[in-house]
């Protein structure tokens, strides 16, 4: 079973943030909800482990259901 790797994986965590800092600009608060669920949405995809997407919920401090 895969269990949610919490360290980073990034060689230049810095660089990512920056990106996703760059892909919210000038957008307003509903684009930006909805650029962040689509992601949330292709990553989760792209994890493809329910037991994993259920740590990471649980992880982001909401309780899984």
């Amino acid at each position: 079973m895969a269990k949610l790797r919490d360290e980073s994986g990034f060689a230049d965590a810095d660089a990512f943030y920056a990106k996703l800092v760059e892909a919210h600009r000038d957008l307003d608060d509903a684009a930006s909800a909805k650029l962040n669920a689509k992601l949330v949405l292709l990553l989760a995809n792209h994890i493809g482990d329910i037991d994993v997407v259920d740590e990471a919920l649980a992880a982001a401090g909401r309780p899984v259901r």
